[in-house]
């Protein structure tokens, strides 16, 4: 009986930290990345640089995920593309 309830403690401290609305993961003071879950079942990964959004990946439940990406114009358009535009760094630590 005490393992019972010292396993469901344990599972309810775990169940209680799975977010359940939109999760944002900060990089630095402007810059974020939120996902949140869609209606149909797909997640949306925000990509923001300075506060505005760089572009948005969506993962469809089921297909291959795409890019949706800001047009120039200020009207709310999206371009939709295949693969990242954003630049990430990447360097070479080990070499040999």
């Amino acid at each position: 009986m005490k393992r019972l309830v010292s396993l469901s403690l344990v599972l309810a401290m775990t169940l209680s930290t799975i977010p359940l609305r939109a999760e944002e993961v900060r990089s630095s003071a402007d810059d974020a990345i939120t996902i949140r879950p869609g209606d149909q079942g797909e997640l949306y990964y925000e990509y923001r640089v300075n506060g505005a959004i760089k572009e948005i990946r969506v993962v469809p439940k089921i297909g291959k995920p795409y890019y949706l990406v800001p047009a120039d114009s200020r009207d709310g358009q999206y371009i939709r593309l295949d693969s990242s535009q954003l630049l990430i760094p990447k360097w070479v630590l080990f070499r040999w």
